[in-house]
């Protein structure tokens, strides 16, 4: 068996919209193909050995034991590999179980489709699967256990934390978008302008002042006693001259920590004589030149929740340890307490297991105690000298003890600091009555205070402290959406894009959008190139200046990797004809559209999806959807298109030489079509077509009038600035030059019946075949243009994909002599560059020269050049 690709869907995709974190493995059975589970001699005994727990996938059959039963009648190698994948992430507390497992069309080849919740593990689960499978088969040891903790160590890596990733939960259950902006824990909740950012638990709104005061020791200590609030006596450090004098003034018991430490690093407690001292003090000093010794005040460790300056909860935080019962050893109680079920690795449970380190070390040679020490019964035993959670601590709501007059401190505390995401450590005998009354005192106020002792407490109420994080981010029930209007299809994507685009700005929106020649932003091309898949869509969606997004969607980025958004507002799909079939798995016009029905079932239910009803692989994707639906046609009497609207529907027609939005049976006529320069008075009957989703995707915006779109269309100029390669014209001396992008039939089928109404003899045609389609589109292409030109100069595009030049030129020149009626003269230029001086050196007075550009800049500059030299002269 062999691995031949691995994908990473992060979006909606061809597999599910719903699910949007797949792995797509491409398999390569070879001689495993003729090998059925149940042609393998005990191949379901070993299964079930090695993963006893596949006993609870259902799989087709649906009922508990269902997999098994499908190896047992026999199932192929691919189908064992998805299930295996599955349950190994489960195993290492990656609960997740969607899978499918599809054959490529190639004898052999599947597609092995799974979800994944953490990206590494993912991939990682993939290539594991494969190995076992094929130990399985031929009945190798194998260490499964390796795996799972290989798994569980990825998903401590790359996971979210637990305190950032219930903010996220919490917003993706609002409708709240999010995008991972690192490896880490900054993350960006909303799009454009609306968006607000999270580390940790430290917001785009919390203050940077608040946030250095909060982790200098000193400096709170001073706000708060300055302010009455009870905290303990210290002194900051730097000698152990200047630790001696402290102690003297401070006296025993004491605790010495970094004075911009956090999460107990470098603390050390309960020091009782000046060795103990001396040890703290070196270790505090790991973390900065400067220390703070404090007097130690006994009492219990109380965590306290401020959001937003409002008290939302309280925790009892306990150290890791353990219990004496007089009969065994602190290394035995340990691994008892470790094999409570509520403990495991990192964050991956509501507790986590005790390991023993340094600082366990330390505090049993503090006591004279070994691993191997049997403590009395009853004796407790700590293990570490912070409660901090992440090392085994643990934690009791007590949320509903507090005394008003404790609220009323902590919310002045989180004012004092300026702190809206504030966490408070308060040292005292309980939190039922005043602090202040009963001894105790404030130890800490920590920016990026930790969530999990309160979302998964111990003992005690979960709270869901992520609701007023995200409450006080999106106040009123904003979800932090920009207007998003994405668009697929398969010729027309990129001026539908730039119209729609161009429409919205004249509005007065601040317009990203992405399209098949680059990324803008407010017009300004901030990438170039192909840029129609999901990294260019994030960028736009990314960028805080943009509060309305147009989005181009092509076939390469869905199948790549999923859509980059979970929702849009409305989609269109201009049309689906025969291009890039073939590729990636897509060998039917009906698997095509299904790739690009993608779009609009991402489509919000109020949202409208846009689809043609002149197409009828485009118009049937109107079943199933949840949305609305509009309908654009250049035929007015088109039934569909009647049937629509005499439900109350909208559409987009041509009609009486106007672009018409149909709502229900009323007529609003938006502007002439002669008016409009894109469509060359009327002749560019594709742009018209083009026109019509256009204006009806910015109708359903409010902010958006009539007035504004016509206007729109009326300054919308087809040139190389607004529409790179789509019908730019370059009128010289004695002809005219025309670049379009024109890559498929369909398109330059379109391109050939606008040339048809210009004026210009002889009509002369650059084309070239794109290497990764299919023989008869490459012959397509030079079937229309036998019929459309009256020469031809066949040139080679810069990236061949996969053929050679003289197969592209050979097919070129087979469809040319099945339809050409006349003597056509063709010439062969490999070179763009060498075929388009060869047309400009050659042309004849009154010709209409018309290239079918590969790299569209690079035939535009040079066209643009040989325009100014001929001005100058």
């Amino acid at each position: 068996m062999k691995i031949l690709e691995i994908k990473v869907l992060k979006g909606p995709n061809y597999w599910s919209v719903r699910r949007t974190k797949l792995i797509q493995m491409k398999l390569d059975l070879e001689e495993k193909e003729q090998m059925p589970t149940n042609a393998i001699p005990g191949f379901r005994e070993r299964l079930e050995a090695l993963l006893p727990s596949l006993i609870e996938h259902r799989c087709s059959v649906g009922t508990r034991g269902g997999f098994f039963e499908r190896v047992e009648e026999g199932t192929w190698m691919g189908h064992v590999i998805e299930h295996i994948a599955l349950e190994i992430q489960t195993l290492a507390g990656m609960d997740t179980g969607f899978g499918r497992t599809r054959g490529t069309g190639k004898e052999g080849e599947y597609y092995v489709c799974f979800s994944y919740m953490e990206e590494d593990a993912g991939v990682y689960a993939a290539r594991a699967a494969v190995r076992i499978a094929h130990a399985l088969i031929f009945d190798e040891t194998y260490d499964l256990d390796d795996d799972i903790q290989k798994l569980r160590e990825i998903r401590e890596d790359t996971r979210l934390g637990p305190s950032t990733g219930c903010i996220v939960d919490e917003a993706a259950k609002r409708g709240i978008p999010y995008i991972r902006l690192n490896k880490h824990s900054l993350v960006q909740l909303g799009y454009g302008v609306h968006q607000k950012r999270i580390r940790a638990t430290i917001a785009s709104t919390t203050g940077n002042i608040a946030v250095d005061i909060a982790c200098d020791k000193e400096e709170t200590k001073n706000l708060l006693g300055a302010a009455e609030i009870p905290v303990p006596k210290g002194d900051v450090v730097r000698t152990e001259e200047g630790l001696k004098d402290a102690i003297e003034r401070i006296g025993y018991p004491c605790v010495i920590k970094p004075i911009d430490g956090n999460h107990g690093k470098g603390n050390t407690t309960n020091i009782t004589d000046w060795e103990m001292a001396l040890r703290a003090f070196e270790a505090a000093k790991v973390y900065g030149r400067s220390v703070i010794i404090e007097k130690y005040i006994t009492g219990f460790d109380f965590r306290i929740l401020v959001i937003n300056y409002k008290f939302i909860c309280a925790a009892l935080r306990t150290p890791a340890s353990v219990v004496g019962d007089g009969t065994n050893t602190i290394q035995y109680l340990i691994d008892e307490t470790n094999k409570d079920p509520r403990r495991g690795y990192g964050h991956e449970k509501v507790l986590t297991q005790i390991t023993i380190d340094q600082f366990t070390q330390k505090m049993l040679d503090e006591k004279n105690y070994t691993l191997d020490t049997i403590p009395a019964k009853d004796e407790l035993v700590l293990l570490k000298p912070t409660a901090n959670l992440s090392t085994g601590g643990t934690s009791t709501d007590v949320t509903d003890e507090v005394h008003p007059a404790n609220i009323f401190m902590c919310e002045r505390i989180a004012k004092i600091i300026g702190l809206d995401i504030c966490g408070i450590d308060i040292m005292a005998t309980d939190l039922r009555t005043p602090v202040t009354e009963n001894g105790g005192a404030i130890l800490e106020v920590n920016a990026a205070p930790g969530f999990r002792m309160h979302i998964e407490p111990s003992v005690g109420l979960a709270r869901n402290v992520a609701e007023p994080v995200v409450d006080m981010l999106f106040p009123k029930g904003s979800a932090g959406n920009i207007p998003i209007i994405a668009i697929t299809g398969t010729n027309g994507k990129t001026t539908t894009t730039r119209l729609t685009a161009h429409i919205a700005k004249t509005a007065g929106y601040k317009v990203g959008y992405t399209t098949s020649d680059g990324v803008y932003i407010q017009n300004q091309m901030m990438m170039k190139g192909d840029c129609t898949g999901p990294i260019s869509s994030q960028f736009v969606l990314k960028d805080p200046t943009v509060d309305f997004a147009v989005l181009e969607c092509a076939r390469g980025g869905i199948l790549k990797s999923g859509l980059a958004f979970q929702n849009c507002d409305v989609a269109v799909v201009t049309n689906i004809s025969a291009d890039h079939i073939g590729l990636g798995g897509i060998d039917s016009m009906e698997q095509m559209a299904k790739v690009k029905a993608v779009v609009p079932e991402t489509v919000f239910k109020h949202g409208y999806a846009i689809l043609n009803a002149e197409d009828d692989l485009v118009y049937a994707m109107k079943d199933g959807l949840q949305c609305n639906v509009a309908l654009f046609s250049m035929d007015e009497n088109n039934k569909r298109i009647i049937d629509h609207c005499k439900k109350g529907g909208y559409a987009a027609v041509f009609e009486n030489g106007y672009i018409t939005i149909m709502k229900g049976t009323w007529k609003i006529r938006v502007v002439k079509v002669t008016e409009v320069p894109v469509t060359y008075g009327g002749k560019a009957v594709h742009n018209i077509m083009n026109c019509l989703p256009a204006v009806l995707s910015t109708y359903f915006w409010r902010n958006i009038s009539i007035d504004d779109i016509k206007l729109a269309l009326q300054t919308f100029v087809p040139s190389p600035a607004q529409t790179p390669g789509r019908l730019n014209m370059f009128q010289f001396k004695h002809f005219k030059f025309l670049v379009d992008f024109a890559h498929n039939p369909a398109g330059l089928e379109l391109l050939c019946d606008f040339i048809s109404k210009m004026d210009g003899e002889p009509k002369v045609g650059i084309i070239s075949g794109t290497g990764d389609r299919r023989d008869d589109d490459i012959r397509e292409l030079g079937r229309i243009s036998g019929r459309s030109f009256d020469e031809i100069i066949i040139r080679q595009d810069k990236h061949l994909r996969g053929r050679t030049a003289e197969e592209i030129v050979n097919l070129l020149v087979e469809g040319i002599n099945e339809t050409k009626t006349k003597d056509i003269p063709v010439n062969i230029i490999y070179n763009e560059k060498e075929a388009i001086m060869f047309a400009y050196d050659n042309a004849k007075p009154g010709s209409l020269i018309t290239i079918m550009c590969d790299v569209v800049a690079e035939a535009l500059d040079l066209i643009k050049n040989l325009k100014e030299k001929e001005d100058m002269e």
